[in-house]
C-alpha cells in the first residue's frame, strides 16, 4: 500500500487486485441469466466480474452514426474526489472569507510547495488550536506531519501563515467575532469594567482608536456628535480607522475587531455580520453542469482523441491503461492542476437507438443482425427474460428495463454508486478504448458509506444523500487503508462487466468509447430489493417502483412464472403477509378497498418515508390528500386512530389464497429439491445409481430450475458418478465394438441382434461411430422382417401392400439382401400386375370365352404367391359356369321335363356369367316358347269374370272330370290318392283302356272337357282349342312319378 499524503490521500496510486474474469462456452453462454447465477457464489465477492463472449459473437453497432447528437456533462476532475471537494470547498469559503473582508486570498509557498491551508487547518485543530501548538510549541512537529523536513524556521512560518490567514476564518467560524454587539451593550451598560473575561481583549488596550472619518454634527447645546461610531467601542474619535460596512453601512474601528485588522482593507469591506450572512447561506448541492455545445459522435471522437494525445504527448493507441490510470487518480487529488472533461453520459436508447439490433420498426433489420436481436445478452432483451423479475414490470423505466448509452473520454468518470433497488447492472462496451472500473463487494458497502462519511463529512452534513447523486468517488487506496476490499478490471470493446445487488462501483473511460448499460432482476435478488425498500424508508428516499406491487403481480399469475421464481416469490409473498397481518393490527375502525396500482406513484407516496404505498395506506377526513404507510401511523396527522381510514389493496382473507398458487407452481421445485438432497446425504447402502441422478439433473435443467449450490452440487455429483462408471466403460466398449462388427457382418441383418447392441451401446453414454451404422442396419432389418411376414400369407399380399413395402425399401441404405427382396417384389409385383390386368380382360370381353379357354387361365395364375381380386373373380366366374352346365345336362339327360320356374332360375344365372355357355340359347329358347303358350291359353281358356283361376282349373276341376269317368280307378276318391294322382294320369289310363276297348279318343276328350266347361263354365270356344292340342299332350306329359303331381298345368294354365 502507498504512503499516505499530508491531505489523507494515497501519495502515489497503487492499482487494487483484479475481479474474476469468465469466458463462458456457447453452450452456457446461450442462457444469460442461468450463467449469470452459475457465476454469482464467486463473482459477487468482489462486487464486479468480467464477461468475455465467445470470439465468434460480435454484435454489429445499430446507432446511426451521422444522426447520433447529444450533448454531454462538464467533469472538473478535481471535484469529482470527495476528499479533494473538502479541500476545494474551505478554500472556496475562505477565500470568499476574505473577500469579503476586502483582501485577496493568495496561498502562501513553503519550500517551493503550494501550503495545503485545509491539512494545515486540521492538522492544527487536532493538536488543541492555534493558542494550544503556539503554547507548546508544536510547530515543527506541524511541519512534520505536512511532509515538511525540519528545521529552516519551517515552523514559525507556518505560524505566520496560520495566524495571518487561518486564525481570523477560525475565529469568525467559532463565532467570537459576532461578539462584537454584546460587548458593545455591555461597555454602555457598564458591564465591561464587571467582566474579567471582556477585559483580556486586546481592543481594550492603549493606542488610536479613531482613523480617517472627520464628520460630526452638534446638538441643541453646541456639542460636537459624531455621525459615524463603532459598533464595539460607541465612539466616533480615531475616524482615520473607523470602517464602513459596504453590506450595511454599520463602523468598526480596525482594532475593535476580532481579530483586530493591522490595516484598512483595499477593497470593499463586510463586517462581521454581513460576511456570516454571507457565509451561511445554503449551498447548492453539488453536481455537473451541461456542456454548452453539442455534439455528434465524429466530433466527440476527434475532440476527445486531440484531449488525449495532446495531454500525453503522444498517439491514443500508445498511452498505457497503467500511465492513464495513475494520472486520473493524481489529478482528482490535486487542487493545483484544475483539468476538465466531458462524458455523454445517462442518454437514453429509447429517444437514440441502442447499440445492440433492435427489432422496432424503425429500420429494415440485416440478416447477420437477426440472431442479436434475438440474444438474451442484447441489452434490450435481458431486462424482460423468463427469469427476469423485471419482466413483470408493464411500465419502460429509463435506465433500468430501458438501456442507456454512455459515450465516453480519456478521464471522465462515474462515481461511486450502487443501482436503484440494488439491483444488478450489466455494462457491454461497444466499441473504442478500454473502461476502467472498480467494485465493492455487497458485505463492505456499509463500510464503504461510513469511511466515505468519515473522511469527508462536510460533505454529508451538505448532502445526506451524496452517494445517490453519483456525483463523487473515493480513491480506491484510500478505501483499502481502512479496509475497505476494492477490486478493479479494464473492460476492452466486446466484453461485459456485471455488477451485483448493492456492490459499490465507480470509474472513469481510458479514451473515446461508446458503452450501453441496462438493470436485471433475478430471483435471488427478491429478499434484497425487499431490504432496500427498507433502507429507503430510513433515509426517506423516492423508490423507483413499488415492490410489494411487482411480488403480488407476480403472484397473481404464478403459470407464467419460473418454477424458481415462484418458489422465490411464495417465501417473499409468506413474509409480506405475516407483516401486513401485524400491521394492520392498529386499531383503525374504517377501512376501504383502493387499487393502488391504478392511482400515479407520486400521490400514493407516504408522507413520512416516501415509500411507495400499495398494500396499504393510513389516510385521515382532516387532510384527505396526505397518506402515511402502516410503519408511520402517528406522522399522519394528531387525530385518534378510530378516526382515520385504512385504504386496502387486498382484504387479509385474500392473501392466503394469492400464496396458494404461488405455492403450488414451487411445489414442483420444492418436491426436485427433497429429492435431490436426500440423494445426496444418502448412504453408501441407499446411493442412487447414475441413471436416476442423471434423470434428477435433466429434471432441474428442462424446468429450468435456478442454478444454485443444490443444483452445482448434484451437477458435480452427476459427473463423478460418470467418472467412476468410466472405469469399467472401456472393457465394455471393446466389448460393444466385437460385437458390433460381428452382427455388421452378418449376410442378412437380424433385427433383434441388432436392437440389443443398439440398446447397449445408448447405455454406454459414449461416442460410438458403430451406433449409426447398427441404426441403419436395423431399418433395414425390420424391413426384410415385414417382407417375410407379409409374403408368408399370399392373402395379405395385394398390389397395394407391395408398392408400399417397395416404396418403404426405397429409402434404404444399400444391402445385398434388401436389394435381393426389392428385386423378388418388384418381379412378384409385375406378374401380378399383368395377370390382373390379363383377367380382366376376360371378365371384360365381349364375346366372351369359353370355359375351356379360362380354365387355362386361372390354371396359369393359381401359382402366383398373391392377392389377385380379378383372378378370384374370374375362377369364381368358372366355378359358377360348371355348376350351372351340370344343371342343363341333367334336365336334357333325364327323362322327366323341367318345370318353367325351373328353366327361367337357370337362364337367370346363366346370362350375367363372364363365360361363354352353349346350352343358354336353347334354355332361352325353351322359356321363350312356354311362355308364349301360357299368355295364349290364359287368354282362350279362362272366360271374362270368372270366379275361378287357370291354376284352380289346372289342380282341382280337371282332377275331378277325372274321377267323374268310368275308367278311373276306384281308388282315387280317397285322400291318399287324391294326394298322389294327378289327372294326366288318370286321364292317360282313360285314354288307354277305351283305346283297347274301340272308343274313339275324341268322344271320351269331350266327355271330359264337357263335365269341365260346365263346372267352370268354360266357353265353347275354349273346347275346340283343347281338343286340337290335347291328344298329342296327353300322350307327351311325363308321368307325376318322375317329375310331379299337376304335371299338365305347364301346358293347360301357362
Amino acid at each position: 500500500m502507498a504512503a499516505v499524503g499530508p491531505g489523507g490521500y494515497a501519495a502515489e496510486f497503487v492499482p487494487p487486485p483484479e475481479c474474476p474474469v469468465f469466458e463462458p462456452s456457447w453452450e452456457e453462454f446461450t442462457d444469460p441469466l442461468s450463467f449469470i447465477g452459475r457465476i454469482r457464489p464467486l463473482a459477487e465477492k468482489t462486487g464486479i466480474c468480467k464477461i468475455r463472449p465467445p470470439k465468434d459473437w460480435q454484435p454489429p453497432f445499430a446507432c446511426e452514426v451521422k444522426s447520433f447528437r447529444f450533448t454531454p456533462r462538464v467533469q472538473r476532475l478535481n471535484e469529482l474526489e470527495a476528499m479533494t471537494r473538502v479541500r476545494l470547498d474551505f478554500l472556496d469559503q475562505l477565500a470568499k472569507f476574505w473577500e469579503l473582508q476586502g483582501s485577496t486570498l493568495k496561498i502562501p509557498v513553503v519550500e517551493r510547495k503550494i501550503l495545503d491551508l485545509y491539512a494545515l487547518s486540521k492538522i492544527v485543530a487536532s493538536k488543541g488550536g492555534f493558542e494550544v501548538v503556539t503554547k507548546e510549541k508544536k510547530w515543527s512537529k506541524v511541519g512534520s506531519r505536512l511532509g515538511y523536513l525540519p528545521g529552516k524556521g519551517t515552523g514559525s512560518l507556518l505560524k505566520s501563515h496560520y495566524e495571518r490567514i487561518l486564525y481570523p476564518y477560525e475565529l469568525f467560524q467559532s463565532g467570537v467575532s459576532l461578539m462584537v454587539r454584546c460587548i458593545t451593550f455591555f461597555r454602555q451598560s457598564g458591564e465591561v469594567n464587571r467582566n474579567t473575561e471582556l477585559k483580556k481583549l486586546r481592543i481594550f488596550g492603549a493606542g488610536p482608536k479613531v482613523v480617517g472619518l472627520a464628520m460630526g454634527v452638534k446638538d441643541k447645546e453646541g456639542k460636537s456628535v459624531d455621525l459615524y461610531v463603532c459598533m464595539f467601542c460607541g465612539r466616533g474619535n480615531n475616524e482615520d480607522k473607523l470602517l464602513l460596512c459596504d453590506g450595511c453601512d454599520d463602523s468598526y474601528h480596525t482594532f475593535c475587531l476580532i481579530p483586530p485588522l493591522p490595516d484598512v482593507p483595499k477593497g470593499d469591506w463586510r463586517c462581521p455580520k454581513c460576511v456570516a450572512e454571507e457565509c451561511n447561506k445554503p449551498r447548492e448541492a453539488f453536481g455537473f453542469e451541461q456542456a454548452v455545445r453539442e455534439y455528434t459522435l465524429q466530433s466527440f471522437g476527434e475532440m476527445a482523441d486531440n484531449f488525449k494525445s495532446d495531454y500525453f504527448n503522444m498517439p491514443v493507441h500508445m498511452v498505457p491503461t497503467e500511465l492513464v490510470e495513475k494520472e486520473f487518480w493524481r489529478l482528482v487529488s490535486s487542487i493545483e492542476e484544475d483539468v476538465i472533461v466531458e462524458y455523454g453520459a445517462d442518454i437514453s436508447s429509447k429517444d437514440f437507438g441502442s447499440g445492440f439490433p433492435v427489432k422496432d420498426g424503425r429500420r429494415k433489420m440485416l440478416p447477420e443482425e437477426e440472431e442479436y436481436a434475438l440474444s438474451g445478452w442484447n441489452l434490450n432483451n435481458m431486462p424482460v427474460l423468463e427469469q427476469s423479475v423485471l419482466a413483470h414490470i408493464n411500465v419502460d423505466i429509463s435506465g433500468m428495463k430501458v438501456p442507456w448509452l454512455y459515450v465516453g473520454m480519456c478521464f471522465s468518470s462515474f462515481c461511486w454508486h450502487i443501482e436503484d433497488h440494488w439491483s444488478y447492472s450489466i455494462n457491454y462496451l461497444h466499441w473504442g478504448e478500454p473502461k476502467t472500473w472498480y467494485g465493492v463487494p455487497s458485505h463492505a458497502a456499509e463500510q464503504l458509506e461510513e469511511v466515505m462519511r468519515e473522511l469527508a463529512p462536510e460533505l454529508f452534513e451538505s448532502q445526506p444523500d451524496l452517494l445517490h447523486q453519483l456525483v463523487t468517488i473515493m480513491n480506491p487506496n484510500v478505501l483499502m487503508e481502512h479496509g475497505v476490499p476494492v477490486y478493479r478490471t479494464n473492460q476492452c470493446a466486446g466484453e461485459f462487466v456485471v455488477t451485483f445487488p448493492r456492490a459499490y462501483h465507480s470509474g472513469f473511460n481510458q479514451g473515446y468509447n461508446f458503452a450501453e448499460a441496462v438493470n436485471f432482476c433475478t430471483a435471488d435478488w427478491l429478499p434484497i430489493g425487499r431490504q432496500c425498500v427498507s433502507h429507503y424508508r430510513r433515509l426517506r428516499r423516492h423508490c423507483v417502483f413499488s415492490h410489494e406491487e411487482l411480488i403480488f403481480k407476480m403472484a397473481a399469475d404464478p403459470e407464467c412464472l419460473d418454477v424458481g421464481l415462484a418458489a422465490m416469490v411464495c417465501k417473499e409473498l409468506t413474509l409480506l403477509t405475516e407483516e401486513e397481518t401485524r400491521l394492520r393490527e392498529s386499531g383503525v375502525l374504517m377501512s376501504e378497498e383502493e387499487v393502488f396500482e391504478l392511482v400515479p406513484d407520486d400521490e400514493r407516496q407516504c408522507s413520512a418515508c416516501r415509500t411507495t404505498c400499495f398494500l396499504s395506506a393510513l389516510t385521515c377526513s382532516c387532510n384527505p390528500e396526505r397518506l402515511v404507510c402502516l410503519y408511520h401511523p402517528t406522522d399522519l396527522c394528531p387525530c385518534p386512530m378510530q378516526k382515520k381510514c385504512l385504504r386496502y389493496r387486498y382484504p387479509l382473507e385474500d392473501l392466503p389464497s394469492l400464496l396458494y398458487g404461488v405455492k403450488v407452481r414451487a411445489q414442483s421445485y420444492d418436491t426436485w429439491v427433497s429429492r435431490v438432497t436426500e440423494a445426496l446425504a444418502a448412504n453408501f447402502s441407499h446411493k442412487k445409481d447414475l441413471i436416476e441422478l442423471r434423470v434428477m439433473l435433466e429434471d432441474a435443467e428442462d424446468r429450468k430450475y435456478p442454478e444454485n449450490d443444490l443444483f452445482r452440487k448434484l451437477r458435480d455429483a452427476v459427473k463423478e458418478a460418470e467418472t467412476c462408471a468410466s472405469v469399467n466403460l472401456l472393457d465394455d466398449v471393446e466389448e460393444f465394438h466385437e460385437r458390433a462388427q460381428e452382427a455388421m457382418m452378418d449376410e442378412t441383418p437380424d433385427s433383434s441382434k441388432l436392437q440389443m447392441l443398439i440398446d447397449m451401446g445408448s447405455g454406454l453414454y459414449v461416442e460410438l461411430p458403430e451406433l449409426a451404422r447398427l441404426k441403419q442396419e436395423l431399418q433395414q432389418a425390420r424391413w426384410l422382417d415385414e417382407v417375410r411376414l407379409t409374403l408368408s400369407d399370399p392373402q395379405q399380399v395385394t398390389l397395394d401392400v407391395m408398392k408400399k413395402l417397395i416404396d418403404s425399401g426405397v429409402g434404404l441404405a444399400p444391402h445385398h439382401a434388401v436389394e435381393k427382396a426389392m428385386a423378388e417384389l418388384q418381379e412378384l409385383l409385375t406378374v401380378s400386375e399383368r395377370w390382373e390386368e390379363k383377367a380382366k380382360v376376360c371378365l371384360q370381353a365381349r364375346p366372351r370365352h369359353s370355359v375351356a379357354s379360362l380354365e387355362s387361365i386361372v390354371n396359369e395364375a393359381k401359382n402366383i404367391p398373391a392377392f389377385l381380386p380379378n383372378v378370384l373373380s374370374l375362377k369364381e366366374a368358372l366355378q359358377k359356369a360348371r355348376e350351372w352346365t351340370t344343371k342343363v345336362e341333367a334336365i336334357q339327360s333325364g327323362s322327366n321335363y323341367a318345370y318353367l320356374e325351373q328353366l327361367e332360375s337357370l337362364s337367370a344365372k346363366g346370362r350375367p356369367l363372364p363365360v361363354r355357355l352353349d346350352a343358354l340359347p336353347q334354355v332361352e329358347s325353351q322359356v321363350a316358347a312356354a311362355r308364349a303358350w301360357r299368355e295364349r291359353t290364359g287368354r282362350t281358356f279362362l272366360k271374362k269374370n270368372s270366379s275361378h283361376t287357370l291354376l284352380q282349373v289346372r289342380g282341382g276341376l280337371l282332377y275331378v272330370c277325372a274321377l267323374q269317368h268310368p275308367l278311373a280307378p276306384r281308388h282315387v276318391g280317397s285322400s291318399r290318392t287324391r294326394n298322389q294322382t294327378c289327372v294326366p294320369c288318370i286321364g292317360r289310363r282313360i285314354l288307354n283302356q277305351v283305346r283297347h276297348q274301340g272308343v274313339p279318343q275324341v268322344y271320351i276328350l269331350f266327355q271330359i272337357l264337357s263335365v269341365i266347361g260346365k263346372i267352370m263354365n268354360i266357353s265353347l270356344y275354349s273346347y275346340i282349342f283343347i281338343i286340337s292340342s290335347s291328344f298329342k299332350m296327353l300322350n307327351t306329359v311325363p308321368c307325376c312319378s318322375t317329375v310331379g303331381p299337376c304335371c299338365l298345368s305347364i301346358f293347360i294354365y301357362r
